[in-house]
């Protein structure tokens, strides 16, 4: 795949970045030297090969999954203008 400078320049469009031809140009050719390295990965053979999530053996850490009511809405309210039975009092927006 090449990108010519028509895509360059709207790329730059797209991602609302201003552009001179000077620059386009030389976008260009970083561009394609960059796409030319995906297509070199793309010829790897990966078969067999597991997906990571790390470069590095990791195990996830995790965490109990526990509902709890928090134990503090008195310390919630507290804060509020008005609050009656741990819920906030608003006025009434709808007659």
């Amino acid at each position: 795949m090449s990108v010519d400078l028509n895509t360059v320049k709207r790329v730059a469009g797209l991602a609302r970045i201003k552009v001179d031809d000077a620059q386009a140009e030389k976008m260009t050719g970083e561009l394609n030297v960059i796409l030319g390295f995906v297509e070199q990965l793309n010829e790897v053979n990966v078969d067999g090969v597991e997906p990571m999530t790390s470069v590095v053996e990791t195990t996830m850490k995790k965490r109990v999954d526990g509902q709890t009511d928090g134990g503090y809405a008195d310390k919630v309210v507290s804060n509020a203008p008005v609050h009656e039975d741990n819920f906030f009092t608003v006025p009434k927006v709808v007659e």
